[in-house]
């Protein structure tokens, strides 16, 4: 009968460390679930085993259950406070100081001239003070390499028209 308690000993043992890893994984990772699940279903089945291997199966069911729960907090307080990364969550921040701007910052185009660099049917691309830009057109097509200049812009929208 030894041989046989310590290989279930063993199981349950294998079965609850796979059951953190798999939940971990599942929390740092986003996708299905799967691994979650499987987890879950790896605590479970370790529960199960080490309370039907001892004679106080209730007693060692409630400290397993009572060390759960404490490794899922401690699991929950590092992903709260950001010691483990999320691949989710953008880290970089597109400011206007590192070269990037908002459909608000576009106001300072209007009046300007360029070129259109592809046909605007109505829509289409255009080089504005050296930077392209989607734009268009009033509702006129303004073939390739004509002059234009920018009339309105009304958000993200740069309407022009064709310099005559």
């Amino acid at each position: 009968m030894p041989v046989s308690f310590d290989w279930l000993l063993v199981l349950t043992v294998v079965l609850f460390i796979a059951g953190f890893i798999l939940i971990g994984i599942e929390m740092a990772t986003p996708g299905f679930g799967l691994p979650g699940l499987a987890g879950a279903v790896c605590l479970v089945a370790a529960i199960f085993l080490v309370s039907d291997s001892f004679k106080e199966g209730a007693i060692i069911t409630i400290i397993v259950l009572l060390l759960l729960g404490i490794m899922f907090a401690v699991i929950l307080r590092f992903l709260s406070k950001g010691k483990l990364s999320s691949p989710v969550i953008l880290k970089d921040e597109l400011n206007t100081d590192k070269g990037y701007i908002s459909s608000n910052n576009l106001n300072y185009l209007e009046g300007k001239q360029g070129v259109a660099i592809t046909d605007l049917r109505p829509s289409g691309s255009a080089d504005v003070e050296g930077k392209d830009y989607d734009v268009i057109s009033e509702g006129r097509y303004i073939v390739k390499g004509a002059k234009i200049r920018v009339v309105k812009v009304q958000g993200s929208k740069i309407i022009v028209k064709q310099e005559e």
